[in-house]
């Protein structure tokens, strides 16, 4: 019988895998796997309004199932061979679901080609931060989108797939990542509008609790760190969080902003926004910030799901 400190082990190696190693090759990784499902049943879905809505609730829930399911039997027949076997594999499972590493990986690229004057380097690495359009993107403009996206992906990346494999072990970090999945590709306005609908509304209901946890340690986090300022912080996330068409992603990106005295910017005609109010312009030192920002929220994000763990254990 597994107890609390067998999940306890798991999130804290699955953490030094992630630290360590880094991601698995494709082949491997089923976060890979589950975006070439979507993309394989996204091909054959219709995109006509009513149509595409029934497909987007039938793709969203068969996958999540799926993913769900699978997951809770391969944990339980990792149980039923070893403790050890199931706190290993099941590690090296659990980090396929969250990524801390790449993240930094991605924002130090782009920083590293922003203080070289490299533009055109920069906007190629831009895809993999952040959806707008990089072709036009200042120094200035994709210096603040690196901010953004590694503040906003402080609860997407890794604190939400720890919270969920708390509460509900390798079947809840799995489906969190299915949904996570579903809307990054097809929760969007434009061509997905029907196809994407219930996936993105599934996707802002998981990221609840998730994304106002990450930007409350991420205010906590400015307190600690140099250049920062929890006040300010704490402050402009509270009046700023609204100003994004998501329900979740302004809490930690407005945050950031506030800690960092910056304003970070996107420029829309219907989907842009303003977050902070700025005591100086931004410069490529943010991104470094905004990483040890995001290490500083993963330090406490991980003693929060372990001490949620230690109470499941507990109950249960």
């Amino acid at each position: 019988m597994l107890t609390g400190a067998d999940d306890m082990a798991v999130l804290i190696l699955a953490v030094l895998l992630d630290l360590t190693l880094g991601e698995p090759p494709a082949r491997f990784h089923p976060t890979v796997w589950m975006g070439r499902m979507v993309g394989f049943l996204e091909s054959r879905a219709s995109k006509e309004r009513l149509a595409a809505t029934i497909a987007g609730l039938l793709i969203t829930l068969s996958l999540a199932c799926f993913w769900g399911v699978l997951a809770f039997f391969v944990a339980w027949g990792l149980k039923e061979i070893h403790t050890i076997v199931y706190i290993v594999v099941g590690a090296a499972l659990l980090k396929t679901t969250f990524s801390v590493r790449l993240l930094h990986k991605e924002a130090a690229m782009v920083k590293g080609h922003l203080d070289k004057g490299e533009i055109t380097q920069v906007r190629a690495r831009m895809p993999s931060l952040v959806s707008r359009d990089p072709s036009n993107l200042t120094a200035e403009q994709a210096t603040a989108a690196t901010v953004e996206s590694v503040s906003e992906n402080i609860s997407d990346s890794f604190l939400a797939p720890w919270l969920f494999f708390a509460l509900f072990g390798l079947p809840g970090a799995f489906l969190y990542r299915m949904i996570n999945t579903l809307d990054s590709m097809i929760g969007y306005r434009g061509t997905y509008e029907y196809l994407g609908k219930v996936s993105a509304r599934l996707d802002d209901l998981v990221n609840l609790i998730p994304a106002r946890l990450s930007g409350l340690l991420l205010v906590v986090s400015s307190g600690f760190l140099p250049r920062q300022h929890m006040g300010r912080a704490w402050r402009t996330m509270w009046l700023h969080h609204s100003r994004t068409q998501s329900p979740n992603a302004g809490w930690t990106m407005s945050g950031m902003a506030g800690a960092l005295g910056v304003r970070l910017e996107k420029i829309d005609p219907e989907l842009g926004y303003q977050l902070g109010e700025p005591e100086r312009p931004i410069e490529p030192q943010d991104i470094l910030r905004a990483v040890q920002s995001m290490y500083m929220v993963g330090l406490l994000g991980i003693s929060i799901a372990l001490m949620v763990i230690y109470a499941r254990g507990s109950i249960l």
